[in-house]
């Protein structure tokens, strides 16, 4: 039996670009995609045209379903929100619970959300590394499991990139994946193992960011926001 999983970073996001905007913002840890960052959400969309995907899985923050549905509008397929694949809640990150949209306002904005989907894992504030490794790791076996053998597009961030495909492939995830913006990692289902076989592709982004904000490895210090 043979599966690909799918898993996507956001896109960049408006803070990276206008730092200032996060000292006036409602939701200041839930920024819009960029400007630039619209243009990289199309053109992952453009690369994962004609691939046999058949669900896709969203954090819920508003740069991770502002990416996710550019590629719903290209493949026609509804947004699940799958709480699991969110934002490392990281407390060094975060003063407070990060604030979002809830479902329904989301739904309004993005009218592909499947509003009857229920959420697999949740993330909890504060949640240390292992956790956030843990509970992405657990959500992409749940999904995988619940949704074999169809293929499936995963879209979260820097942290729930790399501990999705840890969840499937192992601990060689941590220092293999290099999760840039708008990045793409495929993993597929030979059983009775997965095998990495991209490990965060840019080939189809027109700009790529030279240096990778989020090292989830122990090697670097974790100090800016993914």
């Amino acid at each position: 039996m043979s599966q690909v999983i799918w898993i996507a970073r956001h896109a960049n996001r408006l803070d990276f670009v206008n730092p200032d905007w996060f000292l006036t913002a409602e939701r200041r840890y839930d920024p819009p995609l960029s400007e630039d960052g619209f243009i990289q959400a199309q053109q992952l969309a453009n690369r994962l045209k004609g691939e046999k995907i058949a669900h896709i899985f969203a954090s819920p923050f508003l740069r991770t379903v502002q990416t996710a549905n550019a590629v719903a509008e290209v493949l026609d397929l509804p947004i699940k929100l799958e709480t699991g694949m969110s934002e490392w809640h990281n407390a060094a990150w975060m003063t407070e619970e990060p604030k979002r949209l809830s479902t329904p306002a989301l739904a309004e904005l993005f009218p592909r959300i499947d509003t009857s989907y229920t959420p697999q894992i949740a993330a909890k504030y504060p949640e240390t590394r292992p956790q956030m490794l843990e509970r992405s790791g657990q959500t992409a076996r749940c999904l995988t499991t619940e949704f074999s053998p169809q293929d499936i597009l995963l879209v979260g961030h820097g942290a729930s990139v790399v501990g999705a495909a840890m969840g499937l492939v192992g601990e060689i995830a941590r220092t293999e994946v290099k999760a840039s913006l708008c990045s793409l990692v495929k993993v597929v289902r030979q059983e009775p193992e997965w095998l990495l076989e991209l490990k965060g592709d840019t080939s189809h982004l027109t700009e790529v960011e030279e240096v990778i904000r989020f090292d989830v490895s122990d090697r670097l210090p974790v100090t800016s926001k993914q």
